[in-house]
């Protein structure tokens, strides 16, 4: 017995365990969130996150743990930082657990004026209430169960609940689960006799079939047919027809008619098809005779459907008696409930969402809702003012995003409000203890992961010598070939002329009458207010207008605000011009607009037809109510936005440019829509007439040359705009900053010179590595200064856009990738400050990265933020998070470098490169390190945004779940050092690489594939996955390579 024991201890402390336990709970995640977005997130739930093996995983993880505290030394003072994280992580574990069974969550609604202390749970229970009467008492018995079900898991679904009630063995047991379910009625010549009712409840509707000789009860209203009970709405059927005998006195409106007839509560009525019955509060119509037949319940969406409500049938059995129930029910829904009679007993069984009283109420003295600007479903914030009444107790708080109501335990979020915002819900959090074990968990993590940074005797701080001692052997140097390489990506793009004559006409007319550059850039100061209520100048409105229509910054010789000026002055003429940009390779849109193939560009009036009709209308329409829309249908979506945005703009009813006078939401409006908006006379006629009159003027002066008027009537506008929008509109050296983040694009630019540099540096790295010293060593310094001053502009870029926008510049995927781009360089300039090769190769790639950023799926526009982003928790969890990619990125690259140097190796270069490799192994090993203290640190910060904001640390949602999973893969990538067959440097540096591939699912593929919460961002459009599939097979072929020439040139 004690060898067994003592082997099984062996097991539990194995390192090869924890490997194991790492892969399994990696992939059980990531199988996890495809399950949830095939499926749902409850089925996901019962697959992998709530499942018991799950749970196992965790503990055996903590077991593993212990078990290896005094085989590493870890209760050792100098490894203290590292059983701190260790320790921190069973604590994150405990809390975990006791939220899973202790905490409760759930939901509030309140109207204003109302007050309430009903909480709905956010699981669903079974309930059942049991009664049987003894003479003249009543015995009852309260079963509960909370049950997690999905129509995806139902040989999961399984349960059984046994109990003892008046000397009976009774058992509920499990049967089948359907989702959205509806009642659905199958004549049959054998079956029962049914009769459909089509009742309506605060104006939904809800289709009913009683049974005959039973009693259906729809909450305190009960209906038979054929079996009389007092207080019933009886329905009987008799050979010349079916009667009603109604408790209530009410009436019967024919429809067709019109006619209203009244019934008398207590007499019999004979019952008529298609007639409305109104008796208060109960309203009902037969739609048809009473039929023989059976209910089957089935899975739909149609108007049978229950409100969504899943069903979810039980088998119920008193002794040898058993029957069939259904229930019907939902989360975060009270359920209804189904009464049956079963042996003599009496059972009321409902299936949804528990209501927890609270010990104190909550009243709704208010509910404000904030748009943007001239919006009206553009929130910016949304805010409870509430009371609590607590016995004589009386405390007033105000309950918005990311500030929370704490009392007697309970926290209380702005979760979300009623459509006519009148009425607030709030998430309702009552786990105290669960979230103080967490949080203290989560601060001892914290704190452990920044010391083993800076501890001397940690295992980074170990690295970090033994690198410096690498160092110290080889001094890195080399040549240079000085090239003035110029990579500019962009051009103007080849326009196909629809006849080349016409074209050449309309461009000489458009050039002709041109607006100087200088008196664009003033018409550029104006601000504009866009549909989703930004303010910007309209130097940034010109060139996201041209930007998206054409996908370039300029037509001919016109700038942005030149363009946009001729198409207010000449609408006509570029109605003709090709302007709205074709998708290469949709063949058919091309020849439904008949242009050639080779086509970039068409014009407007290609769009219709000679009788104005829109020639792609049938594609547009079938395309648009596409659930997921196919390549073909997303192309005549864009097109068909590009083809409204450029009408709207040639229309001038897209240039918001006047303030509404007193407008209580700051809407602004074009010169072309002011009917019904409350201007008096005088403004009316001035926003009518002052573009007119402009361009008018602008006209004359074009022969002379002298503007002046025409500025004066610019000046006009821009009075005009303070007086009555000076509560909206920026400052000017926000103006000014947005304008020249406009002219210099600052990261469109970078893309080029960071290739330059970096290919630079990099050919004088490897030209050195293999050939020694050369003669423009000392020139080195160039390319390293032109990397510095980019990243400065990078920088100031960053800066720039976050003053300009009001918020942190990570909040959408543009953002998110040009800070990721800044993230990686700064830590390659860190890392590289005495290793040429990685600032070389960050270099690089950072130029790859901001290629994808101005690919042409990702909008640069800077958009306003949505009101949860809105957060100082946004900055700090986001910004680690994102920033965290860097030392990853890196991390890969300094791999790659490595297994492309091993598969370099032969007898003559065996000695500089083995030096090489070891150092890029140490240096991988900082980057990485680095990168997963990051990671875990803005994961787990984020768990608490999410706590703050509305009430859960951990809700497994995609995004989270795969920061997680990388999580668990990069800690593996270090942990694979105490395993001795793993601890090689190939291997860990092939995993280097192949780590990378779920920070990339973490960022691209939750961002772009999977659903979840994470989709506040915009131009998040699905990218193709093929560059995976071909950098696999290079990692693969590479990988190979380099492992026969390891074993042959070991390293």
């Amino acid at each position: 017995m004690k060898t067994i024991f003592m082997k099984l201890i062996f097991i539990l402390g194995s390192t090869w365990l924890m490997v194991i336990l790492f892969v399994a709970l990696a992939l059980g995640m990531g199988l996890g969130t495809f399950i949830e977005n095939a499926h749902s997130i409850d089925a996901a739930r019962i697959y992998i996150y709530n499942s018991w093996w799950f749970e196992t995983l965790m503990g055996l993880f903590v077991i593993n743990f212990f078990l290896n505290i005094k085989k590493f030394g870890l209760h050792l003072k100098h490894k203290w930082p590292t059983l701190t994280i260790h320790l921190a992580l069973v604590v994150i574990i405990i809390g975990a657990f006791i939220t899973r069974y202790h905490g409760f969550t759930g939901l509030i609604s309140i109207r204003e004026g109302a007050t309430s202390d009903e909480v709905l749970s956010d699981d669903a229970f079974l309930e059942v209430e049991i009664e049987a009467r003894k003479g003249t008492r009543t015995l009852k018995q309260h079963i509960e169960k909370q049950q997690l079900l999905s129509s995806a898991t139902p040989r999961l679904n399984t349960f059984s609940i046994g109990t003892v009630f008046d000397n009976r063995d009774i058992t509920i047991s499990y049967k089948d689960f359907v989702e959205n379910a509806r009642w659905s009625f199958r004549k049959e010549p054998q079956g029962a006799l049914f009769l459909k009712i089509v009742e309506t409840k605060q104006g939904e509707r809800h289709d009913h079939f009683i049974k005959e000789n039973e009693l259906l009860h729809c909450g305190d209203i009960s209906y038979s047919l054929n079996k009389p009970v007092e207080g019933a709405y009886n329905f009987l059927t008799l050979r010349e027809g079916s009667l009603l005998e109604p408790p209530l006195t009410g009436s019967s409106l024919e429809m067709a008619t019109g006619r209203k007839t009244e019934i008398v509560g207590g007499q019999r009525d004979t019952v008529k098809t298609k007639v409305l019955y109104d008796f208060g509060k109960v309203k009902f119509v037969v739609p048809e005779p009473p039929a023989m037949g059976a209910l089957v319940l089935t899975s739909g969406t149609s108007s049978g459907e229950m409100d969504g409500s899943h069903g979810l049938i039980l088998t119920v059995a008193s002794d040898t008696i058993q029957r069939e129930v259904v229930v019907l029910g939902k989360k975060r829904k009270v359920g209804e409930p189904t009464t049956t009679m079963i042996d003599g007993l009496g059972y009321t069984i409902t299936y949804g969402s528990k209501v927890h009283e609270l010990p104190f109420q909550l009243k709704l003295d208010d509910f404000i809702a904030e748009r943007y600007p001239g919006t009206t479903n553009s929130y910016s914030a949304f805010e409870s003012r509430v009371e609590v009444l607590d016995g004589q107790k009386k405390q007033s708080a105000e309950i918005y995003m990311n500030h929370v109501l704490d009392y007697r335990g309970y926290r209380f979020f702005q979760s979300s409000f009623h459509p006519d915002e009148k009425g607030t819900i709030l998430s309702v959090n009552h786990d105290f203890l669960g979230t103080m074990v967490t949080y203290i968990g989560y601060f001892l993590l914290y704190f452990g992961l920044l010391a083993i940074l800076f501890a001397k005797k940690s295992r980074f701080g170990q690295v970090v010598r033994k690198l410096k001692r690498l160092d110290a052997m080889t001094k890195w140097a080399g040549p240079i070939i000085l090239l003035l390489v110029s990579f500019q990506g962009y051009g103007q793009r080849d326009i196909d002329p629809m006849d080349s004559m016409v074209q050449k006409k309309l461009d000489s007319i458009l050039l002709h009458y041109k607006v100087p550059e200088s008196h664009a850039a003033k018409f550029g100061r104006l601000v504009i207010q866009d549909a989703n209520g930004r303010m910007k100048p309209m130097d940034t409105y010109a060139s996201e207008v041209l930007r998206k229509i054409s996908k370039d910054y300029s037509y001919k010789e016109l700038n942005a605000n030149q363009t946009i000026l001729s198409m207010i002055q000449f609408p006509e003429l570029w109605f003709n011009v090709p302007l709205i940009y074709i998708k290469s390779g949709n063949d058919s849109l091309r020849s439904l607009l008949g242009i050639s193939r080779e086509a970039k560009l068409a014009p407007l009036s290609k769009f219709f037809d000679k009788e104005g009709g829109y020639k792609i209308k049938d594609q547009v329409t079938l395309a648009y109510k596409s659930m997921v829309p196919n390549q073909f249908e997303k192309d005549f979506i864009e097109v068909d936005r590009r083809v409204n945005l450029l009408y709207n703009t040639l229309s001038g009813e897209g240039l918001r440019l006047f303030p509404i006078p007193n407008e209580s939401n700051n809407t602004w409006t074009s010169n072309r829509k002011l009917v019904g908006l409350g201007f008096q006379k005088r403004d009316s006629l001035f926003v009518a007439g002052i573009l007119p009159l402009y361009f008018n003027t602008f006209s004359k002066e074009i022969p002379t040359g002298n503007f002046q008027e025409s500025l004066r009537l610019l000046e006009q506008i821009e009075k005009y705009q303070s007086k009555f929008g000076h509560e909206v509109i920026p400052n000017a050296s926000k103006i000014n900053l947005e304008i020249l983040y406009n002219e210099y694009d600052v990261f469109k630019n970078l893309f080029s010179w960071y290739l330059s540099f970096g290919l630079l540096l990099l050919i004088a790295a490897i030209l050195h590595l293999f050939k020694g010293r050369g003669p423009f060593g000392d020139m080195l310094w160039i390319p390293r200064v032109g990397i510095y001053l980019c990243f400065a502009a990078h920088t100031l870029g960053l800066l720039a856009r976050w003053y300009i926008s009001g918020h942190a510049p990570w909040s959408d995927a543009y953002e998110s990738i040009i800070y990721i781009s800044w993230a990686t360089m700064l830590f390659g300039i860190v890392i590289g400050r005495k290793f040429d090769l990685a600032l070389a190769a960050t270099a690089f790639v950072n130029a790859m990265i901001l290629m994808v950023a101005h690919w042409n799926w990702l909008d640069p526009a800077i958009a306003n933020l949505q009101p949860v982003l809105n957060s100082y928790w946004l900055m700090i969890h986001v910004a680690i998070i994102v920033a965290s990619y860097g030392p990853f990125t890196l991390g890969m690259i300094l791999s790659a470098l490595s297994l492309l140097f091993m598969a370099l190796l032969n007898k003559r270069n065996h000695g500089n490169l083995r030096l090489a490799i070891k150092k890029l192994t140490l240096l991988t090993e900082i980057t990485l390190t680095i990168g997963l203290v990051m990671l875990t640190i803005g994961n787990f910060l984020g768990g608490q945004w999410a706590n703050e904001s509305w009430g859960r640390y951990w809700a497994w949602d995609p995004k989270e779940t795969w920061a997680l999973v990388s999580i668990m893969v990069y800690a593996l990538i270090i942990h694979m050092r105490l395993v001795p067959k793993l601890n090689n440097t190939w291997l860990f540096s092939t995993m280097g690489v192949l780590g990378f591939y779920a920070i990339l699912m973490t960022y691209f593929g939750v961002n772009f594939y999977l659903s979840g919460l994470h989709s506040y961002a915009q131009g998040d459009n699905i990218v193709t996955p093929g560059f995976i599939y071909y950098s696999l097979g290079v990692v693969g072929i590479l990988a190979g390579i380099s492992y026969f020439k390891r074993k042959r040139y070991p390293v």
